[in-house]
């Protein structure tokens, strides 16, 4: 099989793949046109990206090409819509940079609340300036707000607690004891949400229903002297909102994303973060460490293994275009292998099919709570053999509301 790495990647993936019998071709500099000539003249079997847009007309460069990997979590670089009419497999690596992420959302918080960045720009020139730097508010006891309930914001709630701040979430699919397993609040809405938050933090992928989804009208109403921290994707924010509420002292901000981000690893930048006040910004490397990269390494040797040896292909992100959730299940069930593939396998035999799914852990690994967006109810036979499993706790199905 083999497979085109158009994008660096870790040594240990080039090794891996090669290791379980792959050729492998890998040329970092691909993009655009180069990209599809090459996948015209190599005619991959499996493609694996990190940062290089994949087009409509490099998918359908050969039709050899079965499998897009992106080596990270987004996958808004590739057209997912070309793919699923070439029957071509998306799969991503989810999970694997959450700490990483997590980690800089933090970092962020903590640069904007103590003026880190420019505290340690006027030492570098020279300037001495305690008073003008002793005014940070500090974090304990502040409300931190998430927005999404995936793995990075899970990882955000333990490192929360550590600093003693509260934790309230909002997400599309999180019921009430879900929250309440992870000790912490929830949202009724995105506005309920910034009405209570000190600091607001983003963490949802991006998606027809999220673009956008932090207004101007959602910024007006965030708390004056909040935080906000975006380490998930530029696009799910209105930035000029932002920055004129940073300009205007309401808010200040903390962003690994933005719009106008360079594309390329070096490049100049002239945008308007260079020195947009209030605001605290990186370079797009949320997850960028070795953990992380070392990693999303090893999912991607994993996805490509099983992929030759069995044809299956782990974290699918394809879905059917336009379909929509109209039910929730909601599963509490020991953290045991075999349990959410009954559960899949039922849901399978009554036709119903599954629109998003989050698998929530609970500590020390004994427990977690699946909360299943469905396109359809499951019948009372079929959530009753969905009990039947011995490592599932209770079953329940929810109305969704019809706007989602």
């Amino acid at each position: 099989m083999k497979v085109l790495v158009a994008d660096k990647l870790e040594q240990s993936a080039l090794d891996g793949l090669k290791a379980i019998g792959c050729e492998v071709v890998q040329d970092a500099d691909l993009d655009g046109d180069s990209l599809r000539d090459a996948i015209e003249r190599e005619k991959p079997a499996v493609l694996v990206v990190r940062s290089t847009k994949v087009e409509a007309d490099a998918m359908g460069a050969a039709d050899a090409l079965t499998l897009v990997i992106r080596a990270g979590a987004g996958v808004n670089t590739i057209d997912i819509a070309a793919a699923s009419e070439r029957g071509v497999y998306v799969a991503n690596c989810p999970g694997k940079n959450s700490i990483a992420v997590a980690e800089l959302a933090f970092g962020l918080m903590l640069a904007v609340d103590r003026s880190i960045a420019d505290c340690a720009v006027d030492l570098r020139n020279g300037k001495w300036n305690k008073k003008a730097y002793s005014k940070g508010r500090g974090l304990y006891g502040l409300t931190l707000g998430l927005i999404g309930m995936g793995n990075i914001a899970q990882e955000m709630i333990p490192r929360a607690k550590a600093f003693g701040m509260n934790v309230i979430a909002y997400s599309r699919w999180m019921q009430p004891e879900a929250a309440a397993a992870l000790g912490i609040a929830r949202a009724e809405s995105l506005e309920d949400l910034v009405s209570q938050a000190d600091v607001v933090s983003v963490h949802t992928a991006l998606n027809p229903s999220t673009k956008g989804m932090i207004s101007a009208e959602l910024i007006g109403n965030m708390r004056p002297g909040a935080i906000f921290v975006n380490t998930s994707r530029s696009e799910v924010v209105d930035q000029a909102a932002l920055l004129e509420a940073c300009q205007a002292g309401r808010i200040r901000a903390g962003l690994d994303v933005f719009d106008g981000e360079p594309a390329a690893a070096e490049a100049e930048y002239s945008g308007p973060m260079t020195d947009a006040k209030g605001v605290v910004c990186t370079h797009h490397i949320g997850a960028s460490t070795e953990q992380a990269q070392e990693a999303v390494a090893a999912e991607v040797v994993r996805i490509v293994a099983d992929f030759k040896s069995t044809g299956i292909v782990h974290n699918v992100v394809n879905v059917t275009k336009g379909a929509v959730a109209t039910h929730l299940l909601v599963v509490r069930h020991q953290d045991k292998v075999g349990v959410l593939s009954h559960v899949l396998g039922v849901l399978r035999d009554e036709g119903v099919n599954v629109q998003e799914m989050e698998n929530i852990i609970l500590g020390g690994a004994q427990s977690a709570i699946a909360q299943i967006a469905l396109d359809k109810v499951v019948s009372a036979s079929g959530l009753l053999a969905i009990k039947t499993h011995p490592a599932i706790f209770d079953a329940s199905i929810f109305d969704l509301p019809s706007n989602g």
